[in-house]
C-alpha cells in the first residue's frame, strides 16, 4: 500500500487520529481529529495536545503513563468547553505506543457526546416513569386514610360536651389542620390532572413572567442574564403548566445561589434532536444556568426521583413535578452540573403529537 493510499484511508476515518512525539507534541492529525480539537493540522503540528484540551488532568495522566509503561489505554474522557466548542464533550479515547518516525504515541478519539446524551435521556425517561408510578401509588395509599382521620376528628369534636370542648378542641383542631396539610401535600404529589390546554405561547414571555415572580420572592442580589434566540417561534403549550415547570427550575437555581450569583436564561432552536426514541426535526431548548456550588455528585443520578433533595428545608418535589409537566408536552428536562456551573435544559418539540 502506498503512502498516498494510507493517507486517503486516514482522511476518510470517522475517528480522530493523532500522532504525538515523546514530548506530547502533535506530529499529525486526520480531518476527524481536526474537527474534535477545533484546529487544522497545519496549525496543530508542533503544539502540545494537552494545551489544546485545557490540560485535562485524566488525559495528561494517561499520556504520561503510556509513555512510561508502554501499555495501551482506553476510556471515556470529558473535554471542557472551548472557543470552538461551546459545550462539554465526551470522547472515547484510546492511546497506544507506536514507533513511526518521530511519533511515539497514537491517540484515537471518537466524539460520543450525542450517544451518551441519548443514553442519559433514556435513563431520565425511565427514572421519570418509575418515580411517577411510585409517587402516585404512595399518594393514593396516604390519601385514603387521611379522609377517615379527618372525619373521625370532626365526629369527636361534635361528641365532646361544652366543658370538654374548650379544653380538647385544640387537639382536634391540630388533627384536622395537619390532616388538611398532608392532603394538600398529596395533591401536590399527584400533580394537576387532565391533558394540557395548549395554545401558541412565546416562551420568552413565560421566562420573563417567572423572573418577576422570583425577583419578588428573593429581594437579594441574584443577577439575571438573558441570551434569547429572537427567531424562536411560538410553541403550542399549556401556559400554566409550563410556567409552573419553569418556576420550579428557576426557583431551584435561585435557592442554590443563596441570594448571591448569576442566573442565565438561554433559548435556542436545535435541529434533528432525539427525545427518547422519537427524532424531532426541530426542538426549542430553554436553559437555566446558575454559577452556584452545583448538585452534589451522589445525588446527580436521582434528582428527578420524588423526595430527593440536598436542602434541609426542601421537599424534593420541584424537579419531578417539572419533569412530569414537560412529559405532557412530549419534552424532557436534562441537566449538567459541576461546581460553578449547573445547567438545566428544557427540551420541547416544536411539533407535538396531540392526544386523540
Amino acid at each position: 500500500m502506498t503512502g498516498r493510499q494510507s493517507q486517503r484511508i486516514l482522511d476518510s476515518l470517522c475517528s480522530g487520529v493523532i500522532l504525538l512525539d515523546s514530548s506530547l507534541l502533535i506530529t499529525y492529525l486526520n480531518p476527524a481529529a481536526e474537527n474534535i480539537l477545533g484546529i487544522s493540522v497545519r496549525r496543530a503540528r508542533g503544539k502540545s495536545l494537552l494545551r489544546l484540551v485545557d490540560d485535562e488532568p485524566e488525559m495528561r495522566d494517561v499520556l504520561g503513563r503510556v509513555i512510561e509503561t508502554g501499555d495501551h489505554y482506553a476510556n471515556e474522557i470529558r473535554l471542557s468547553p472551548s472557543e470552538v466548542h461551546a459545550e462539554e464533550r465526551i470522547v472515547d479515547c484510546r492511546v497506544s505506543p507506536i514507533e513511526l518516525g518521530a511519533a511515539a504515541l497514537l491517540v484515537e478519539m471518537t466524539d460520543v457526546t450525542r450517544r451518551s446524551k441519548i443514553s442519559r435521556e433514556n435513563a431520565l425517561l425511565i427514572q421519570h416513569g418509575a418515580g411517577r408510578q411510585m409517587i402516585r401509588q404512595l399518594a393514593h395509599e396516604i390519601k385514603n386514610p387521611l379522609g377517615g382521620i379527618r372525619g373521625a376528628a370532626q365526629l369527636l369534636e361534635k361528641q365532646l360536651s361544652r366543658a370538654e370542648l374548650s379544653e380538647l378542641t385544640e387537639y382536634t383542631d391540630v388533627v384536622i389542620s395537619e390532616t388538611d396539610r398532608l392532603a394538600a401535600l398529596v395533591d401536590t404529589l399527584l400533580g394537576p390532572g387532565g391533558p394540557p390546554n395548549k395554545k401558541p405561547v412565546n416562551v420568552h414571555e413565560l421566562l420573563e413572567y417567572v423572573v418577576r415572580i422570583i425577583e419578588a420572592e428573593e429581594r437579594k442580589s441574584v443577577v439575571f442574564k438573558r441570551d434569547y434566540d429572537p427567531g424562536l417561534p411560538l410553541i403550542r403549550l399549556d401556559r400554566d403548566q409550563m410556567v409552573q415547570a419553569l418556576l420550579n427550575l428557576v426557583r431551584n437555581a435561585a435557592m442554590a445561589l443563596e441570594g448571591h450569583g448569576t442566573i442565565t436564561l438561554r433559548s435556542r432552536a436545535l435541529s434533528n434532536f432525539t427525545i427518547g426514541n422519537i427524532r424531532h426535526r426541530v426542538i426549542a431548548s430553554i436553559e437555566i444556568q446558575d454559577d452556584g456550588p452545583g448538585i452534589p455528585f451522589e445525588l446527580q443520578d436521582s434528582v428527578f426521583y420524588p423526595l430527593v433533595t440536598s436542602r434541609p428545608d426542601g421537599t424534593g418535589l420541584g424537579l419531578p413535578a417539572a419533569q412530569e409537566l414537560l412529559s405532557r408536552h412530549g419534552g424532557l428536562i436534562e441537566f449538567e452540573s459541576r461546581p460553578g456551573r449547573t445547567v438545566f435544559q428544557v427540551r420541547i418539540p416544536l411539533q407535538q403529537a396531540e392526544p386523540s
